[in-house]
């Protein structure tokens, strides 16, 4: 059974009624024959259309896997839940854990409030999945071994766009300006951005630090006109990024715009014509692979539209958890931990299978590159961006593209 929202064990007096004839111990007994896992994602504020995009793709591995007998013969209840803001997020994770009974967590986009729950699950020993959080500081400086992260870090969405800004001569010799989300995403990504342009050559002229509530961009695309950059790069998140892109096309500004953070939903949101340039993706809907057109296939026909990256990755990473937990025949998270750390291979619906490192539980996989279809060649809303080849190539590791332990130092308690 698949739980939404928070419900109540009883509804009225006659279930009280029952309840009563019945007997609390048979009430414990029957929660018990259940596999509780909470789920926490935004699904308001900047970053809430592509949360809800998450919740249904998890919501339909849930179903699947009870269709198909739930996990270790027990019927997966899934708890899922807005997780709204950072201390929204960590008080909910507790209670997931201490009066719903969640055996683990997974789910959450926002880097703050990934952070916040990893606390949770660090304090309450219990295996945490961050599915959509994409700072390097959180399976490097924060990370700790209750905790996994399963969206491509900073570091590889950098590696993805920068390479093919290379072979399209837009990075050495020419002057970047960024506009960065202000929390510990963007800080981590500006970061990144940093290291690529000092790595080839490339000056940053000017960065701006944006709140997370900004909705209107001119007085940064003034100060970009003024600046006259050779490019200009977008570090900012959810929405913002759709806002950026629409208010940019409005102004005009000559200056080619790329970006390395960009989700499809948003993209979507832009309407076609707005957004251009070369940006980054976990997973897109045209991947051409049996397993992702299954997916897509089934998310498409239940909701009447295509799955956006989230929708992808939460989907992947419940039916992981549940190959894990069959395996093991555990929810026991040492047991979980263990079997992650000797870097068990999954099939992530994509040409190479993905795994997590044992030294910052990283999942590690490809990424790729996407361009904009020219206006007026779209077939729908969605039929937008242009999937570019995977990276790194096949001939090379797939960490070839990862933050090492030098660039992103993960020390985890024992």
């Amino acid at each position: 059974m698949v739980n939404y929202d928070r419900r109540t064990l009883l509804k009225g007096g006659a279930a009280f009624a029952g309840a009563s004839a019945l007997g609390f111990p048979a009430i414990v007994r029957a929660q018990d024959a259940k596999i509780k896992i909470g789920h926490l994602v935004p699904l308001t504020g900047f970053l809430g259309a592509i949360g809800g995009y998450a919740q249904l793709g998890a919501k339909l591995a849930a179903e699947e896997i009870n269709a198909a007998g739930g996990i270790m013969g027990k019927p997966l209840d899934m708890i899922s839940e807005d997780s709204v803001n950072p201390a929204t997020a960590a008080t909910k994770a507790q209670r997931m854990i201490e009066q719903d009974g969640a055996a683990l967590l997974f789910g959450e986009i926002s880097s703050a409030s990934s952070l916040t729950i990893m606390q949770v699950a660090e304090r309450n020993k219990k295996v945490f999945f961050s599915t959509g959080a994409r700072s390097d500081a959180l399976r490097g400086k924060n990370c700790n071994r209750y905790s996994f992260h399963c969206d491509i870090p900073n570091t590889v969405m950098v590696n993805a766009v920068g390479t093919t800004l290379k072979q399209q001569g837009m990075v050495k010799g020419k002057k970047f300006v960024t506009l960065t989300a202000d929390y510990i995403f963007g800080h981590d990504l500006l970061k990144a951005a940093k290291s690529f342009f000092d790595a080839n050559g490339a000056t940053l002229i000017g960065d701006e630090l944006i709140a997370t509530d900004v909705t209107d961009f001119s007085p940064y695309l003034l100060k970009i006109r003024q600046a006259k950059p050779d490019v200009v790069c977008c570090n900012l998140a959810g929405n913002q990024v759709t806002n950026l892109v629409k208010q940019y096309a409005e102004f005009g500004l000559p200056y080619p715009l790329v970006g390395f953070n960009l989700n499809t939903g948003d993209a979507w949101a832009m309407g076609e014509g707005n957004l251009s340039g070369t940006w980054p993706t976990v997973w897109y809907h045209t991947l051409d692979n049996p397993a992702s057109k299954a997916f897509v296939a089934a998310f498409t026909k239940k909701y009447g539209k295509p799955p956006e990256n989230h929708a992808w990755i939460d989907y992947v990473t419940l039916k992981l958890l549940a190959q894990a937990i069959e395996a093991t025949k555990s929810t026991d998270a040492n047991t979980l931990i263990a079997h992650f750390e000797k870097e068990t291979q999954f099939d992530i619906m994509k040409a190479r299978k993905g795994y997590f490192r044992a030294w910052d539980h990283q999942l590690v996989q490809e990424a790729y590159p996407f361009t904009v279809k020219p206006k007026g060649q779209m077939k729908d809303k969605w039929d937008m961006l242009v999937l570019g080849s995977a990276v790194p190539v096949a001939s090379e590791p797939l960490e070839s593209i990862y933050p090492t332990k030098t660039q992103n130092p993960c020390a985890m308690k024992a």
